[in-house]
């Protein structure tokens, strides 16, 4: 099932966001994978697997969440109309591993708004606004793709 199946009808307010923001980059942000961060990430999410534990493996690579701790320096465009009311609460992440990124790599993050929809439940209508952070490494290699949803209700 989509995250959109069974969605409302979108209001007028969400349709016209959707034609203007949706797929337009509207921040970028570069990194270093710094082996301290991907270590401590590895720990803090539990990971024991040595390949994300272990420096001196030989396939040592960053966990395959460490780009969702990453973020850009605007969580929405400077713009952005107030939709589904003014503050927004964590809807969850979802990351799509690309390839590995090893401690070094200088990744260039592409902050685009992805999605706008609206669904309504128990607490009435919710807007759901997902940007999405597109890595890619030094060499323009995609390395990691992350959806964030925030949600917002009057």
């Amino acid at each position: 099932m989509s995250d959109t199946e069974g969605t409302e009808p979108a209001s007028t307010e969400v349709q016209e966001a959707k034609a203007k923001y949706v797929g337009f980059v509207f921040d970028t942000a570069t990194f270093t994978a710094e082996q301290d961060k991907m270590l401590a990430w590895a720990e803090s999410v539990g990971e024991t697997d040595p390949r994300f534990t272990d420096p001196s493996n030989p396939d040592f690579q960053a966990h395959p969440t460490f780009t969702a701790s990453l973020v850009s320096r605007r969580v929405l465009p400077e713009d952005f109309p107030k939709i589904g009311g003014p503050r927004g609460i964590d809807g969850g992440k979802a990351v799509v591993i690309q390839q590995p990124i090893r401690p070094g790599d200088r990744l260039k993050a592409s902050a685009t708004i992805a999605d706008i929809y609206e669904k309504t439940g128990r607490s009435g209508t919710m807007t759901f606004i997902v940007q999405r952070m597109s890595f890619v490494n030094q060499n323009d290699e995609p390395v990691s793709m992350v959806d964030w949803k925030m949600i917002r209700n009057p």
